[in-house]
């Protein structure tokens, strides 16, 4: 039976038992091993974590409203779903054309930023060939989806997916390399890329390349988030060693397939941080109360990286098996995080009310 409580001791010992080396199950599996920071951390989730939105369908992401309601979209119905604070669902469409396969399906969710005025969302999906973006209007149901970017590689596995509009209001849209590692490297492909978009999903003014690509050599990125100050900052699958954050910066490679990890490599960007891969599968990703927080597929836990000035301490595992494998994490409008399970996405151990979105209040 999963856990609906957790304890928390004090930051000190916490700290303590993140750090671990690679055969361990906490901290950052010896990858890098951040320094202490110089600034106190948030202390992490305070008061009960509670249920506001249970027996989902692997929900995927999730966006707010303005006015606090959410979308969430759940990968293998294709079904986009309105989740009130107060734990109300209403389905409110099924995405036309979507083909769930594998890691592939109705994927990420964005609100549009002029939302007040354009009433669009964006979603992402796996269709018959391909994955793309499309927009739609929202004004309490789906309106007809427009394709604005398509011709991202589709496979099995490693489809990308999350959509995020940044401060600069572009829309940023992670891609997965499908298994094939070179198209990484081509900047030619739209494959293993960070996107930048504009809201009609034309080439962001100031791309690097001229053309939709931001960043290159990643294998399957699946969060993005920024800081106060604007960084961007993104959770990435590794394959058999190390799972990464990276800092995100304007036209880097991050090194797949030559490098995984913190290896060494000519004109490669190293990553912020690195964990074993049975300690993370990082998900989605959120920045709160002056830290990073990543939602844990295998590792099945929340990991707080508190951050100072764009440098990583040391994590701080949250929740460690009590929920199962954690998909997305989003900050609420009142602060809190909302969190969900992907338990029933044929990798998990689904208890009777999964999948859920949790409510987890921060100090």
């Amino acid at each position: 039976m999963r856990l609906h409580t957790i304890v928390l001791v004090s930051a000190a010992v916490v700290l303590a038992g993140c750090s671990s080396s690679s055969s361990g199950g906490g901290g950052d599996g010896g990858g890098r091993t951040p320094p202490p920071l110089s600034s106190s951390a948030s202390a992490g989730p305070d008061g009960k974590p509670r249920t506001v939105a249970a027996n989902l369908e692997v929900p995927w992401a999730v966006a707010f409203l303005p006015g606090g309601d959410a979308l969430v979209t759940e990968r293998d119905s294709a079904r986009l779903v309105r989740v009130t604070a107060s734990g109300d669902k209403t389905t409110v469409g099924t995405v036309p054309g979507v083909e769930p396969q594998g890691e592939g399906g109705l994927l990420g969710v964005a609100v549009s930023p002029s939302y007040s005025t354009d009433h669009l969302i964006y979603l992402y999906y796996t269709a018959a060939s391909d994955n793309r973006v499309v927009r739609a209007t929202y004004d309490g149901r789906l309106g007809t989806p427009e394709p604005i970017v398509t011709g991202i590689p589709k496979g099995p596995n490693h489809n990308g997916g999350r959509l995020k509009f940044g401060p600069d209001k572009m829309l940023y849209i992670t891609t997965g390399e499908t298994g094939d590692g070179p198209l990484s490297q081509d900047k030619d492909s739209l494959a293993g890329k960070i996107l930048r978009v504009t809201p009609d999903g034309k080439p962001a003014p100031g791309n690097p390349f001229g053309n939709r690509v931001w960043t290159y050599g990643h294998r399957n990125v699946q969060g993005l988030a920024w800081d106060d100050e604007g960084r961007l900052y993104a959770t990435e699958f590794g394959q058999n060693r190390f799972d990464e954050i990276n800092l995100i910066e304007k036209g880097h490679n991050y090194g797949w397939p030559e490098v995984e990890g913190d290896e060494d490599g000519d004109g490669f960007t190293k990553p912020l941080l690195t964990w074993t891969t049975d300690e993370a599968s990082p998900s989605g990703l959120a920045y709160a109360d002056g830290s990073l927080w990543a939602a844990a597929l295998r590792g099945e836990r929340l990991w707080q990286v508190p951050l100072d000035n764009g440098k990583a301490g040391k994590p701080v595992a949250r929740f460690e098996n009590d929920y199962g494998r954690l998909r997305a994490v989003v900050k609420a409008p009142d602060g809190s995080l909302w969190m969900t399970t992907s338990n029933r996405d044929g990798r998990g151990d689904p208890a009777p009310d999964d999948d859920r979105v949790i409510d987890v209040p921060l100090s």
